[in-house]
């Protein structure tokens, strides 16, 4: 059954520019506010019918936040709205931190990408089944080609009891290698684990200490903490179980991650996390260059150092390497403790979308990339001028609005760049924005036509106000 939704764009409200720079511009152009309305509609739209507790999500376009949005609540029974100061944990999303801290180590000489781990960790002992494998270098941890087990020995995903540094590694020496190194690409945790006793090695820091030196303070990153304290776990979304089928969710309980942290134990925000994109959709030297990385060394972490056998992506340095809509995507997904995150970046387009949930059937990469799909080409577009030949008739704003059919199924009027569109509430949603909406091409008065060639009418009463939509032979009822 086909629905469809009128409503005039008006997306000012949702847009939070951070100062006046290109990106206000850009906020401007009538194309991306209308692609936001759209993107805002669809989130909300399968956030109801996913039953996802809480989203939130923001789109960074040229190191500035220039539009973000929480949707839902973080909490089931106290009702508070999700916001983009929200605070998630954002899981193996982590490892990214993990992969520039060791890019500053780097930079600073004190290590490098070469070297074998045994020099920075030579007590380190794992069964070698392989006599002619090279060593395990920091280069293979990077990109998970070490060819390690997934995780160290303990079953932390089943008890939540999380060893300390010192367990892990000395259960080491009971674990073997899976493959030999730089032979296949075997993501691993344990790899990351390594990464993060190297930085502190190295450093002199802990782990938690180093980040927030070296990286969160730079950065304003304010709100985001490797080990939060009490009163800051206090403030997490409530991070909830998948859906039973019964429709209850239930409340996953906060657990810390010990000396696994460099894995998976950040907590963040999206406006924190935006801060942290910026720098890396920077290009060309900045009154930041060099702050926490050079320019020319975070392009050779968003570099493919690993392609995978398929060939359909690979591996940068702590970043995932593939290609969407003919263009190189950097990113990392996240989920712990039922929180996920996404981090998705397009450094030639200067765009980032980061997406967060509290649900553990949440899936955020399905919104980031939908708003890098349906927003994205606008942006990278917006420097042009509007189109000239649309020009909207001001009398059609009142035909904007929610309608109903009498089964219940509801349809919103917009007008999108000069065009009356249909925007249909389908059930389930849509997989992409794109696919809910019908152009209206204007025949005469009040009368349009659909895509496939049939009419809709907008109905009037004495007062120029719209009583029913007659779209075929059927009619649509304004929502009072």
């Amino acid at each position: 059954m086909y629905r469809t939704i009128f409503a005039f764009a008006v997306v000012w409200s949702l847009v939070a520019p951070l100062g006046a720079s290109a990106s206000d511009f850009v906020l401007q152009h009538p194309q991306v506010a209308d692609t936001i309305t759209v993107l805002d509609l669809w989130i909300e739209e399968q956030r109801l019918y996913q039953q996802i507790p809480g989203i939130a999500i923001g789109i960074v376009y040229d190191q500035e936040l220039i539009w973000s949005k929480g949707y839902g609540v973080s909490d089931l029974e106290s009702q508070t709205p999700v916001t983009p100061k929200t605070l998630f944990r954002i899981g193996s999303v982590t490892k990214v931190f993990t992969a520039t801290a060791v890019m500053q180590l780097r930079d600073q000489g004190k290590l490098r990408l070469d070297d074998p781990v045994s020099r920075h960790l030579p007590g380190l002992r794992i069964q070698n089944p392989f006599p002619d494998a090279p060593a395990i270098t920091v280069w293979h941890l990077l990109t998970h080609t070490a060819g390690l087990p997934r995780e160290a020995a303990f079953p932390y995903f089943t008890d939540h009891e999380f060893p300390n540094r010192d367990e892990i590694v000395a259960a080491l020496a009971t674990q073997t290698l899976i493959y030999s190194p730089g032979t296949h690409y075997k993501y691993s945790n344990l790899g990351v684990f390594l990464l993060g006793t190297i930085i502190e090695v190295v450093s002199g820091e802990s782990y938690h200490d180093y980040i927030t030196r070296h990286i969160f303070s730079p950065l304003g990153m304010s709100h985001s903490s490797v080990d939060p304290p009490a009163e800051q776990t206090d403030l997490l979304a409530t991070a909830y179980m998948r859906r039973q089928p019964d429709g209850r969710r239930p409340v996953m309980d906060y657990y810390k991650t010990r000396g696994m942290a460099a894995v998976g134990s950040i907590v963040s925000s999206v406006e924190d996390m935006a801060r942290f994109a910026a720098l890396n959709l920077r290009q060309g030297n900045s009154t930041l260059d060099g702050e926490v990385l050079s320019t020319s060394t975070m392009r050779e972490m968003h570099r493919p150092h690993w392609v995978y056998s398929s060939w359909t992506g690979g591996m940068g340095l702590g970043f995932r390497i593939a290609h969407r809509n003919g263009e190189t995507t950097v990113s990392h997904g996240g989920w712990i403790g039922d929180h996920r995150a996404h981090l998705l970046m397009v450094p030639a387009e200067k765009l980032a979308v980061i997406a967060m949930t509290n649900a553990g059937d949440g899936v955020p990469y399905q919104f980031s990339y939908e708003a890098y799909d349906l927003v994205g080409p606008t942006i990278v577009a917006s420097t042009a001028p509007p189109s000239p030949d649309k020009r909207t008739d001001e009398t059609w704003e009142r035909y904007t609005g929610l309608y109903t059919d009498p089964w219940g199924w509801e349809y919103r009027v917009m007008i999108l760049d000069g065009e009356v569109v249909v925007y249909e509430y389908n059930y389930p949603p849509e997989e992409d924005a794109e696919s809910s909406l019908t152009r209206l091409e204007h025949l005469e008065g009040d009368t349009f036509k659909m895509s496939d060639g049939e009419t809709v009418v907008f109905e009037l009463d004495d007062d120029g106000k719209v009583k029913r939509i007659k779209r075929r032979y059927e009619f649509l009822y304004p929502v009072k």
